[in-house]
């Protein structure tokens, strides 16, 4: 079991505490905080909380969580979009949707379980049993490249190029509005979102992050965009467009909540991935083309214009 001490603010105040949990306790939904309500798990000012409790705005919440459920992680005969493979790496072309590796309400059908199944043992174990070979990551609704390691060398020289930039990701999106420059930098640091847990914002105190952006093409309301990360936090690009007023079409979390029409999720793809080679030292260049939904989107704005 593990005990959280929360504290709620005046900014709080009047907010139901099982949706306050949800929104402050990552991999907690609603219901699942509603549940630990029920079975006693949760005070509030010392004593036992219903679901219903409204927060005053200062009370310490005090939860115990349940041991997390072990994980086993199988072999799964799931197909992959193989871009590169040697003894060393494995670069996938990942589709919107699948999920990087196991997680709560992810126990399997990842791409960590197709990966067991197509490289048997030759994965790097540095990630741990639920990340073997896992060098970085890409939200499940983003597709597109993601390199994974076959040994713990070559996983611990590709975490050094990330750390040192010259592993390059390079990202295409639609971001919503028109940008009056051709080019900038983002420059904002990233951290978790103050009130809702799950989400990623720019803070004060949050780590370095930045992002280039470059625009490939204007249409009627939305500018089709090319992003490098110099750095690599998590919805990193998500959050920064939304920072400057851009939000990327589609991402429901971070722009409009209404879903777009011919969309699943956000409209960004991993195109491009350079690296130096663990083992060789040469350069590798990759790149895959634009997933089919993202190129009817832009037809359909093309037709627009």
């Amino acid at each position: 079991m593990e005990q959280r001490i929360l504290k709620a603010t005046a900014e709080d105040a009047g907010a139901r505490l099982d949706a306050w949990l949800a929104g402050q306790l990552e991999g907690v939904s609603r219901s699942a905080a509603a549940r630990l309500l029920e079975e006693g798990q949760v005070t509030c000012g010392g004593r036992p909380a219903a679901k219903n409790t409204r927060l005053q705005g200062d009370e310490t919440v005090c939860v115990t969580l349940p041991d997390p459920e072990a994980v086993d992680v199988v072999p799964q005969n799931i197909p992959l979009d193989i871009v590169y493979e040697d003894e060393d790496v494995i670069v996938v072309n990942k589709p919107k949707g699948l999920v990087v590796h196991p997680a709560p309400g992810h126990p399997d059908g990842t791409l960590v379980n197709a990966l067991l199944y197509h490289c048997g043992d030759s994965l790097s174990g540095i990630g741990g049993e639920l990340r073997p070979g896992i060098v970085h990551r890409i939200d499940r609704d983003t597709s597109g490249l993601i390199i994974a390691a076959k040994n713990d060398y070559a996983h611990q020289k590709l975490s050094a190029q990330l750390q040192d930039h010259t592993l390059a990701r390079t990202y295409e999106c639609l971001a919503v509005g028109n940008f009056k420059e051709d080019s900038g930098t983002v420059d904002a640091p990233i951290g978790r979102h103050r009130t809702d847990r799950k989400k990623m914002a720019v803070v004060p105190d949050g780590r370095r992050a930045v992002t280039h952006w470059e625009v490939i093409a204007r249409y009627r309301g939305v500018t089709h965009l090319r992003c490098r990360l110099e750095t690599g936090r998590t919805h990193q690009i998500r959050v920064h467009l939304a920072y400057i007023g851009h939000p990327i079409l589609g991402d429901t979390v971070y722009g409009a909540k209404k879903p777009v029409p011919g969309l699943t999720g956000q409209c960004l793809h991993a195109t491009a991935l350079e690296f130096i080679h663990p083992a060789t030292g040469k350069n590798i260049s990759l790149t895959c083309p634009l997933p089919e939904e993202f190129t009817r989107m832009l037809e359909k704005l093309q037709r627009q214009d």
